[in-house]
């Protein structure tokens, strides 16, 4: 596949999942740049606004394998990585798989879970494979997680740790829709018995190649420093107890290529890294104590940054 084709197909999905949902374009374009790189979401937001929908509409749109677990403090690691049951008959260990063995899991309220049912994910996410038994399990090409969480709601729930939200590629807030949006929403939802079906419109094989494509996505020295100094100024800054990793600094360069390649570009420019900054690094710094207390937000903090820093330019 080249790049011409890789960019047809990603408008051919993105109008795909439009039909479903109306008038988040910047919601459904992140959601797309985690699946041309390969990375995974945690989408923080209220319950109602179509998370699920987005995840399975993306599903389908792709012909992945889709499987959505609803996380509760009672649910098992082995519910997430599979498991192995002994035969009394053949005398063997038959593995059965568990909910990562998808090409798509969307992990809705993943932190209602404990610490060792989220720790299952770990693995999977960053290596996709999972270890039962002393056994690796490879994982389906594609993998995706798409991990919601309920920011208002805190009453029984485990806050992710650091290392968790790390394997996030992207943090997407969703948002409510406009009023005309809404009422368009109300209209397309009147009936239940019409309510607008989506088809697939390429394979999960095509999305493999679609992130071969992005990896020829052409990004200049000038535009690596420019992360770097963004990592750096996220690392000085005197309201950030922890600034942002190199993990970090590639995650953010990795996401500006995808947006590039969703823009219909071979190359990265500033405003890729821009537009991207928030979504990769705001959930994976930790604010000083001062600046939680006087609700300094990370985004609020990236966007200082950003407007302090100069902006190289590319050739």
């Amino acid at each position: 596949m080249d790049k011409q084709q890789a960019i047809s197909l990603l408008e051919e999905i993105r109008a795909n999942i439009s039909k479903r949902i109306i008038g988040k374009d910047k919601v459904i374009d992140e959601v797309l740049i985690c699946l041309i790189c390969g990375g995974h979401a945690l989408i923080e937001d209220v319950p109602g606004l179509g998370k699920t929908t987005l995840i399975s509409a993306l599903a389908k749109s792709t012909s992945c394998s889709f499987q959505r677990i609803q996380f509760t403090p009672d649910v098992l690691p082995s519910d997430i990585t599979g498991f192995n049951m002994f035969q009394m008959q053949t005398s063997e260990k038959i593995f059965h798989p568990g909910a990562v063995m998808n090409q798509i899991l969307l992990a809705d309220e993943i932190n209602r879970t404990g610490p060792k049912t989220q720790s299952a994910l770990l693995q999977a996410m960053q290596e996709n494979q999972v270890t039962v038994d002393n056994e690796t399990h490879d994982l389906p090409a594609p993998f995706l997680v798409f991990a919601t969480q309920n920011p208002i709601e805190m009453t029984g729930t485990f806050p992710l740790p650091e290392a968790q939200l790390d394997r996030f590629l992207l943090r997407i807030s969703v948002g409510y829709p406009g009023k005309e949006d809404e009422v368009n929403i109300l209209e397309s939802n009147q009936n239940k018995f019409t309510e607008i079906e989506i088809s697939s419109v390429c394979s999960a094989e095509d999305v493999v190649e679609i992130q071969k494509v992005v990896d020829e996505v052409r990004s200049v020295r000038e535009i690596k420093e420019y992360i770097v100094s963004i990592a750096e100024a996220t690392r000085r800054h005197s309201d950030i107890a922890l600034g942002l990793s190199p993990r970090g600094s590639i995650a953010l360069l990795r996401a500006s290529m995808g947006r590039a390649l969703l823009s219909g570009r071979s190359f990265v420019i500033p405003d890729d890294v821009q537009q991207m900054a928030a979504s990769v690094i705001a959930h994976r710094i930790i604010l000083e104590a001062s600046a939680v207390i006087l609700e300094v937000s990370p985004q609020k903090i990236i966007k200082d940054i950003l407007e302090k820093l100069p902006v190289p330019g590319i050739d």
